[in-house]
């Protein structure tokens, strides 16, 4: 008896052993959805030439993000002159598995692939940039249902010949002008996205069937963000943001950040005073009710306290703003109390910024090294960052200065405007971690990069 006891808690350590070094990248931003990695074992030195590169895929042009589940690697990929296509491959060893593509020719500015996927149980779901909502069944590779974010509720195809160009706008009900970009959250047996159509602004489908759950009304103009799934007092709260409004030489319109009931899509709160016409990272839950929202384009970051009244309603209180971090299109990092991001706009050149919970800039790297765009992952106490254009950076994280434990130039600029064109390498697509490889992609080309022993 005492034999087979020793055995199966052996045997249990070890499979539990196996799964945290296993653990899947099912969603935007990883299990939890804050770029946070349970994967120990990452390497603290690489050698000269660079940690190894176990395979690479050719892939279009576009900033939509892998994920993985059991070993298998899950990209929304795109051809603007056909349409979308997902894609799946072995983990091991790059093989394409199976894809599935749907009709949606069209382009934008920046043009491409734009979001990414998440794959829950037995399917995978994802957003095209025309608002093409599918879920495939990852064993079948059939449909199972599909719906359009965009036009299910009121707005015009941004991709209709007959249109011209699409009617795009910044302001509500317009197209937006470099496409939807929804990444998908499952909460319970829900998938939300933030449809930002004229008649809804966050649609709660069934994961199963498709059908609409829960819908709000519009919230305000559109813009690129997705919700997240926060805590206040304990309870899961929706957040999600809207873009300012107003013209060239005009005083801009605010924005919102509004905080919803995750079951019915009942507002609960909001802060009326969001100034970023285009707004991308999604909120951070910074604990104790507090959420740090940022935005690109010289606008910085915002911290505010959400707070429950005597007679049970919520408000919401602007703790500080500062144009001196930001992010244009990643959320920041939270960990040990310190944010870190990648703060490169049209105007400057911050590089990779850490700040304090009060809003204190602890330290940037300019451009030396520059960070412009890219993204980063938490795994073993460390940073994994590209820089948004070739390189790939192992960072130990402290707030008192930028440590960087190794660097190397892992991307090239391809040939042709297949390959990038005039977009360079722009790895700006969002890297996932599973099993000890890190998955990155720039314009022409996705890695597999072993990071951890």
């Amino acid at each position: 008896m005492k034999k087979t006891s020793i055995f199966i808690a052996v045997l249990v350590s070890i499979v539990f052993a196996g799964n945290l070094n296993a653990q899947d990248w099912p969603q935007y931003m990883g299990p939890n959805r804050n770029s946070i990695s349970p994967q120990k074992n990452i390497l603290r030195a690489w050698p000269e030439q660079g940690p190894e590169v176990l395979w690479s895929v050719d892939v279009g042009i576009g900033y939509g993000g892998p994920v993985v589940k059991d070993g298998k690697v899950y990209l929304l990929d795109r051809d603007d002159k056909v349409g979308d296509k997902m894609r799946c491959f072995d983990l091991n060893t790059g093989e394409e598995l199976w894809k599935f593509e749907y009709d949606a020719a069209g382009s934008v500015m920046f043009p491409g692939s734009r979001s990414v996927p998440i794959v829950d149980k037995n399917s995978v779901y994802s957003v095209g940039p025309y608002g093409d909502l599918y879920c495939l069944d990852i064993k079948t590779h059939e449909v199972v249902w599909n719906v359009n974010i965009w036009t299910d509720f009121g707005g015009a195809p941004g991709n209709d010949p007959a249109a011209g160009s699409g009617d795009f706008s910044r302001e509500t009900g317009g197209f937006p002008i470099w496409a939807i970009t929804q990444n998908p959250l499952i909460y319970n047996d829900m998938l939300i996205v933030a449809s930002q159509a004229p008649e809804a602004g966050v649609v709660a489908y069934d994961r199963l069937s498709g059908a609409v759950k829960w819908k709000t009304p519009s919230l305000g103009p559109v813009g690129y963000v997705s919700p997240i799934i926060v805590k206040i007092d304990g309870n899961d709260h929706l957040v999600m943001m809207t873009a300012s409004s107003g013209g060239r030489g005009e005083d801009p319109v605010p924005g919102f950040v509004v905080g919803l009931n995750p079951l019915s899509g009942e507002k609960i709160w909001e802060f009326d005073n969001w100034l970023c016409r285009i707004p991308v990272p999604s909120a951070v839950d910074a604990g104790d009710n507090k959420l740090l929202i940022t935005g690109g384009y010289e606008l910085g970051a915002l911290m505010i306290q959400v707070e429950k009244q005597a007679d049970g309603t919520y408000s919401t209180n602007e703790l500080f703003r500062t144009e001196e971090f930001g992010d244009q299109t990643k959320t920041p990092l939270l960990y040990k109390g310190y944010f870190y991001a990648e703060y490169g706009t049209n105007n400057r050149r911050d590089g990779l910024t850490c700040m304090n919970m009060d809003g204190e800039i602890m330290w940037k790297t300019k451009r030396e090294p520059d960070f412009n765009k890219g993204s980063m992952i938490i795994a073993d106490g460390l940073i994994l960052a590209t820089d948004g254009a070739k390189s790939l950076y192992l960072i130990e994280p402290d707030p008192t200065t930028f440590k960087p434990l190794a660097s190397a130039e892992l991307l090239t600029k391809p040939e042709g405007e297949e390959g990038g064109g005039r977009f360079g390498t722009q790895n700006w697509a969002p890297i996932a971690l599973a099993d000890g490889k890190l998955l990155i992609r720039d314009q022409s080309k996705m890695l597999c990069v072993k990071v951890a022993e």
